[in-house]
Parts: structure tokens; sequence; C-alpha cells
């Protein structure tokens, strides 16, 4: 079968490899992919950019494609799943109108409210005057966020008033994220720990990922601004069994159950990005309708099973006669990210070095995202560049195995975080 997967990430490059793995498929397209995927067996990079719906339609028309994935958020809430379905394509991921569970803040807050789902208190503003009001009435800290699609950017965790309304200030001005932030949800600071919980589902049974960690802030110890993500492992030691079953109960099953009641069956990767209290209880801080990326690279190194034939069992509706296998090991992965990066304009055009000398194995690869090929070299074309990830049979034995790899790669002004999985490593979970 041939496949096409949407987009030119790291999510993108480690769905493609994993898909390569399957006996069932025998080419994949990647459109518009990076260096990584150009490199792959079995994969080819198509001169399409993610967002170019129609030509993506028109392209896998023409190919025969026997199957679609969609890795960023972008063309799902502008609707690609919509239009290839009315051309009767295979695709895996949501129509646009459960994309807005992602593409707005202020829906996925009204839907958790309807369906009774836990997240914070919250109230959305178009009017800075309104939101100034209620931001003085509140306690710190508070968090602001845009209410579109702002690449994993658009929360500002503000510390105290003066921060907050200069954040709501920029966003509803247009000054800060652009159309993305001409409405605002401003909601109270949940204290806990943060957990990835992905799943599948097929509109009305849910098959789980494993549990996967992100680590959103740009620098050591969990402070600077927020970024696309700079780093995961999967598992979760925080989510337990007990856990694992609360998480599904009060926010998967409510979440694909009420879709399904409106007449948009929820069919795709379904992310929860989750707060655990103290008291071990989920707070959904924010929906996504993708993989998420960085956690991609990790779960996708763990995970045994055929990635292609559960997508066509969920489009069939049959994910309840699927289990998914996994490696018992950690995986975790570091993001090797440009100067600048998430708050400047990333210089491109670097070359990167080292990537001959990081020799992939079965326990550890090197992802690509902002990535491309020319004249037979690597350059970084993005802000997150490459993800080195690894196994091991604790997160301490997977965490020196990553930064091993990522030590011997370097361009100009490359950076990273050198705590990916600290939280697992010190309380020796």
């Amino acid at each position: 079968m041939k496949v096409l997967v949407v987009g030119g990430g790291g999510r993108e490059h480690a769905l493609a490899w994993k898909l390569c793995q399957s006996a069932h498929v025998s080419e994949v397209f990647v459109a518009p992919g990076n260096a990584g995927t150009a490199a792959e067996p079995k994969t080819k990079n198509v001169e399409i950019g993610a967002e170019d719906i129609s030509a993506l339609l028109d392209f896998a028309k023409r190919q025969n494609v026997d199957l679609t994935l969609v890795g960023p958020e972008g063309p799902l809430v502008g609707g690609i799943v919509d239009q290839f379905k009315d051309e009767h394509l295979p695709i895996f991921g949501p129509v646009a109108a459960t994309a807005r569970l992602e593409g707005s803040k202020s829906f996925a807050k009204q839907f958790m409210q309807k369906h009774r789902i836990p997240t914070a208190d919250y109230a959305v503003f178009t009017d800075f005057a309104e939101a100034h009001d209620y931001i003085v009435s509140r306690p710190v800290p508070m968090v602001v966020k845009a209410d579109g699609l702002a690449a994993g950017k658009g929360v500002i965790i503000a510390l105290d008033h003066a921060h907050a309304l200069d954040s709501a200030r920029q966003m509803l001005s247009g000054e800060r994220f652009g159309d993305a932030g001409k409405s605002i949800v401003v909601e109270e600071f949940i204290q806990g720990e943060e957990a990835s919980f992905i799943c599948m589902a097929d509109g009305e049974h849910v098959l789980s990922m494993a549990t996967s960690q992100d680590h959103k802030k740009r620098d050591v110890g969990d402070v600077g601004p927020n970024t696309g993500g700079m780093g995961a492992y999967s598992p979760a030691p925080i989510v337990s069994e007990a856990l694992h079953q609360r998480i599904l109960e009060k926010v998967i099953y409510p979440t694909v159950r009420g879709f399904a009641e409106q007449g948009t069956p929820y069919i795709g990767f379904l992310y929860a990005g989750l707060m655990i209290d103290a008291q071990e209880n989920p707070h959904v801080l924010e929906f996504n309708c993708r993989f998420g990326d960085p956690e991609a690279q990790p779960i996708l190194m763990r995970m045994q099973s055929d990635l292609a034939e559960l997508c066509l069992a969920a489009l069939a509706g049959q994910l309840d006669q699927h289990v998914i296998q996994w490696d018992t090991r950690t995986a975790l992965g570091v993001v090797l990210a440009a100067g600048g990066y998430p708050l400047d304009t990333c210089e491109k055009g670097a070359a990167i070095q080292g990537l001959s000398q990081s020799r992939e194995t079965p326990a550890q690869k090197v992802f690509h995202a902002g990535t491309c090929e020319r004249d037979g070299r690597v350059l970084t074309n993005g802000g997150r560049v490459l993800c080195a990830t690894a196994l091991g049979d604790t997160v301490l034995q997977a965490q020196q195995r990553a930064y091993r790899l990522a030590q011997q790669i370097s361009w100009p002004q490359m950076f990273y975080r050198t705590d990916i999985g600290h939280r697992a490593v010190s309380d020796n979970r």
C-alpha cells in the first residue's frame, strides 16, 4: 500500500519511519518532508506544502494513495480530512468540526464544560477593557492563552497582574500571534506535574498510546518562554495504572462520546495535555487533534505494532479488536534547536556537523525536523532542527544515551536543554 504523510517536522519523520517498518507498506510519500525523511527507505519527499490541501488532494488521487496521515494541526483545522473524505480517499484524522477542539481554545473550554471534563476555571475575551477588569480581580499566577493556533507558543503563564495585562493587550491588539490572539482565554493556574496522554479513536473505541511527558519551557529547570517542546520521554512514571484509567474515564471517553452525540464522530489521534494535581486528579490544559511533537519520537520508538494496520482499523471502526505492543524500555528525545528559538527568527542554512558520526542503531536515532538537503549537505531550516532519541533500561540510561548522541552533532548557535527527563530521574521513578 502507498501512504502519504502530511507535514515536514520531527513528528512526520517519526511517523514515516514507523510506517516504513510495515510489511504492508510499499511506499511512503512525505509532503513536504525534510532531509531525514528523504533518507528513509521506501520514502520519497513531495514538494507540496502541508497546508496546500488542493495540491495534496490531487497528488493523492494521481498516486492512488491508500492511506493519508496528517501530522500538523493547520491542515486538520483547515478541513483536509473533509475534502479527502468527499473524494473517498482514506485519511486518518478528525474532520474540521472536531479539529476545532485544538483550533479554538474557547471552543475546547465550552466543550469541556458541557461534558464535565475537568479543566481550569476560565473566561473568554475579545475586548481588552473587559479582560483588564477580570484579570485584576483574579489571583496570580494565571494563564493567558491565544484562542487560535500559535504553534504551541500561544500560552503565557503570568506570575503577576502586570505581566498578564501586558500579554492580554499584545494578543488582543494582534501585536502577538496575529489573528490567533484576537480572542483570548484567561484561566486559573493549576499546580502539579504535566503529562501527555495520546490515543487513537475510531469514533467509538479508543486505543491508548504509551504515556509521555513533554518539556515545554525553553530553558533548564522548566523556565523561560514556552516552545513547541524541547524534549520528551516515554513512559511517564507519574501516570500509574489507576491514573491511566481515571484519565480515560474522566477525559478521553467523555470527549469521544461528546463528539459522537453531536453527530461528528472523533476519528484520529487525540492528545490531552494534562496537569496532574497532588491528589492525582487530571485537569486538561489543552487538547490537540494530532500526535504530539516531540512526544511522537520517543513513543513511536517504543511502539512494536504496525501503525498502518492500526490506522486502517480505526477507519473501519475496529480499534476494539486491537492492542498495541510496546518495548518495555524507556525512550527519551532531546530537541536540538537553532539560536533565537522560539522568540526570534532563526537563521537558516547552517551546515549540520556530526550526523554521519551519530550512527543509528535499534536503540538510538536522530529524527529530523527543521532540516533540508542542498548539494549533499544537511542544513538547518527551522527552529527545532533535530531530536536525538534513545532507548534505555531506565530513564537515566535513556537520558545518558540521548545526550551522548546529541553531543556528536553541532552547528553555530545550536542549543538544547540538558535536563530532559529530570523529574523522573530525580524522583528515581
